[in-house]
């Protein structure tokens, strides 16, 4: 059911809910208001482009008030203030021994969730760490099976330096994998989606760049994928991550012991402008 509703006293009956439908499921009735179109209703893809372009509040979809939503307007960053964020977000390798809030943590997930996903199917889940005895235990349980695949010579083709990385955890407590962060969060969606992989590296960007205008911080943590996904299956199940999902990515944060004071100077985009065709 979308329940799609109109409210005929403030409806403008501009037809922008109609126009920008992605599916073509709204049109524009006799009586000049919108409506939903019985036979493909089930074409909807849940975006609500509808409730969000109409100026005036007027139309409602899958239960939801307009009313709870938030005005764009006088509320979106400066675009100096974005070139500022994307530039001066730096990956984080030195963290305070102490945890982000829980209800942070849940409220950060829950705006990154708004990532863009492939047919809106959002289906990226966010598996996380948000205890700190529970991420020893990530890290202990990590270390302790790359030794033994260390030891036992099952360390895959191309991962070999792990073991250096072993050596380091075994010989002085050095936890390359995780930088000491306080937290873990691994993105995953179903194999059976449109596109698993870029979902999930959407999301954890959209995680990222938050995180930062929060003043915390975040690593891109591939090292931690590689082992979860091509050494540490077990680790895997245990973290609860679906068998039918694949992992597009992990990611370490919490509040760093670093700060940072000014955005990098690069100039070297690469740039492929076409001109004709």
């Amino acid at each position: 059911m979308l329940q799609f509703k109109v409210d005929t006293d403030t409806c403008i009956q501009c037809g922008e809910c109609a126009k920008d439908c992605p599916y073509m499921v709204i049109e524009m009735g006799e009586d000049g208001f919108p409506r939903a179109i019985a036979d493909r209703e089930g074409q909807c893809i849940q975006c609500q482009h509808c409730m969000t372009i109409c100026k005036p509040g007027s139309l409602s979809i899958l239960g939801k008030d307009p009313a709870d939503s938030l005005p764009l307007k006088g509320n979106l960053p400066s675009q100096q203030q974005m070139e500022t964020l994307v530039m001066g977000r730096r990956s984080v390798r030195r963290y305070k021994d102490e945890p982000v809030d829980s209800d942070v943590i849940a409220r950060m997930l829950e705006i990154s969730a708004h990532a863009p996903t492939g047919v809106n199917n959002r289906g990226v889940l966010f598996t996380v760490v948000d205890d700190a005895e529970v991420m020893t235990k990530v890290r202990t349980r990590t270390m302790e099976g790359l030794g033994l695949a260390v030891r036992e010579g099952k360390l895959p083709e191309g991962l070999e330096f792990m073991a250096d990385f072993v050596r380091l955890w075994e010989d002085k407590g050095v936890d390359v994998l995780f930088r000491g962060a306080p937290h873990l969060l691994v993105a995953s969606s179903p194999k059976s989606g449109p596109c698993p992989d870029v979902d999930c590296h959407i999301a954890m960007t959209n995680f990222e760049l938050l995180a930062a205008s929060m003043g915390l911080g975040a690593l891109w943590d591939g090292l931690f994928k590689w082992a979860l996904t091509m050494i540490l299956p077990d680790l895997m199940k245990d973290l609860g991550i679906p068998e039918d999902h694949k992992v597009g990515y992990a990611m370490v944060f919490g509040k760093p012991a670093v700060k940072y004071h000014r955005t990098v100077q690069r100039s070297d985009a690469k740039v492929n402008r076409v001109t004709a065709i």
